[in-house]
């Protein structure tokens, strides 16, 4: 036994490596029955599979250009990445965009910009910025609800997200006054850390359903008297990834917490349908709203992704004929997406938001009832410029959801379908999740929503207004990249928007309706009793 030690001791490493790389070769060339590469090429093959498996990661950080990357490029991840950390957001050298190029977006100064006066809350708070609109006003809701910030996190599951991740966005929400949509995966003990929460209801409604899988009013009741901050419901009838499918949550990512949550069982994939069991038509639906709303006290909306238009003016005709209906819609853009999708779904299926958004609001301008809705805008907005777009053509509040992921430390690797997520953010691996300070990333979506409020501020008064839903479809042009060159937003989707009631930032400051938590502390106090400069 002594003598074989002794010999396998003084046999050299690069004979090991030989040994190791003629064993690979003889299993490639004689017992691989799946691969042709590397059957016919043995050991060479491999290479060819290592650098596809790293091809995403070369693309981009080395191959790939600042502007050229999607569905966020370098130069877009770079001021999330920045605005987060509170840092020089700003570029120099000019603009490094095609400005000639289609669908540029051009947004018209004014002459004279919007001046502040010394008692205004802006000049005392720089990020304060809430929804111009009392989201449950028109239809005289028990609780209605003015979002304290104009940008808040999107419908994003616990299960989707990891519990790290969850918890940094609310305690992060709570820091800059916004809300929390908690997506259809339910309430879990991670959105209850401070912020304002939109409860949201998904096909397979989970956290409020019964041992069948069909909705419980009761659950739902009890939910929102147990947890005074959920401030409104949004019902989901589709999403931006996958529009008319519904959704996956794989079972490698069911924890015992999470089934327990949603009130599914473990080890099996949970599917959510691609149609409701409460109602089955229009008509079905306001009626099924007004209900939760009558029980609950709360705004009730809902969030779709935009295709055909036949049954939205069938909504828009019912709620004029009955002075019932959502509170507030969510249109998601079909190029939205945090999960998993079909690429056919999330490549082909529903509009983009820009489109889908104007043909929306041409239907509820014509039974001239957009007085009545809270429009809210989610597909890729989370950039000032974008939303002072968006607000131009008639949006009132803007939900992000991958780049609130982005500024809690996503680095855009697009593996949240498979449990892999490298930052945490979205797997259930105790070990990729640990990374995550909850604390700084909680201050960062703070500094995020914060540094984006300020710049849309300033874009706003910079084209003459003092809040953003004071923009119109004159104040921004798109280049159309032919003969027409440049147009105005009304030219480009033939409707102007309808002027929003606002009468001045000072009114949305003392209304007794403003969420945030702005009559309970200050800006960024209270949190884990440590200061923090805001």
């Amino acid at each position: 036994m002594q003598i074989v030690l002794d010999f396998l001791t003084n046999i050299s490493w690069w004979v090991w490596a030989l040994i190791v790389l003629g064993l690979i070769a003889i299993r490639d060339i004689f017992f691989n029955k799946k691969h042709i590469i590397t059957h016919n090429f043995p050991i060479v093959g491999h290479i060819r599979y290592l650098l596809e498996s790293i091809g995403p990661e070369l693309r981009q950080y080395i191959v790939a250009n600042n502007r050229e990357e999607l569905p966020f490029n370098r130069i877009e991840r770079g001021w999330i990445y920045a605005s987060a950390k509170n840092e020089n957001n700003y570029e120099g050298f000019g603009t490094d965009r095609n400005i000639h190029e289609s669908h540029y977006v051009f947004i018209n100064n004014a002459m004279m910009p919007y001046k502040i006066k010394m008692d205004h809350p802006n000049a005392s708070d720089p990020y304060f910025l809430p929804c111009a609109k009392l989201i449950g006003e028109y239809n005289k809701r028990k609780r209605p609800y003015r979002p304290a910030s104009i940008i808040n996190v999107s419908a994003m599951s616990f299960g989707s997200l990891s519990a790290r991740a969850i918890e940094s966005l609310n305690k992060g929400c709570y820091l800059a006054h916004a809300y929390h949509n908690t997506g259809e995966g339910g309430l879990s003990p991670y959105h209850k850390k401070g912020a304002d929460v939109i409860f949201h209801i998904g096909t397979g409604y989970f956290g409020v359903r019964d041992d069948q899988g069909n909705f419980s009013m009761e659950k739902l009741k009890a939910l929102v008297n147990e947890y005074p901050q959920i401030r409104a419901i949004e019902l989901k009838l589709s999403q931006g990834a996958k529009p008319g499918k519904g959704g996956v949550l794989p079972a490698s990512k069911i924890t015992k917490e999470i089934a327990e949550i949603r009130h599914v069982p473990l080890g099996k994939d949970v599917l959510s349908p691609p149609n409701h069991s409460a109602f089955s038509n229009v008509e079905e639906m306001v009626d099924f709203i007004e209900k939760i709303a009558e029980e609950t006290g709360l705004p009730v909306g809902i969030k779709a992704a935009i295709g055909k238009l036949d049954q939205w003016r069938e909504l828009a005709s019912i709620m004029k004929r009955t002075k019932k209906g959502p509170d507030f819609i969510t249109v998601d853009g079909g190029e939205g997406g945090t999960g998993a999708a079909p690429p056919s779904f999330a490549d082909h299926v529903s509009l983009p938001w820009v489109y889908s958004f104007s043909d929306l609001y041409r239907v509820f301008k014509d039974e001239e009832i957009t007085e009545r809705i809270v429009f809210i805008g989610s597909g890729k907005l989370g950039f000032p410029s974008k939303a002072a777009m968006a607000f131009a053509m008639g949006a009132d509040l803007v939900n992000v959801a991958r780049e609130a992921m982005l500024s809690i430390g996503c680095i855009q690797a697009k593996v949240c379908h498979n449990n892999t997520c490298p930052s945490g953010v979205a797997t259930q691996n105790k070990w990729l999740q640990a990374g995550i300070n909850i604390e700084d990333k909680a201050e960062r979506v703070s500094y995020y929503f914060k540094n984006f409020k300020k710049e849309l501020i300033e874009i706003t008064h910079a084209c003459g207004y003092e809040h953003p839903s004071q923009l119109t479809m004159e104040d921004v042009d798109i280049n159309l990249g032919d003969k027409s060159l440049t147009q105005p937003l009304a030219n480009v989707y033939g409707y102007n928007k309808v002027e929003v009631p606002f009468n001045g930032t000072e009114s949305l400051l003392n209304c007794p309706h403003l969420g945030g938590h702005y009559t309970t502390k200050t800006a960024m106090d209270k949190f884990k009793n440590k200061q923090i400069r805001y």
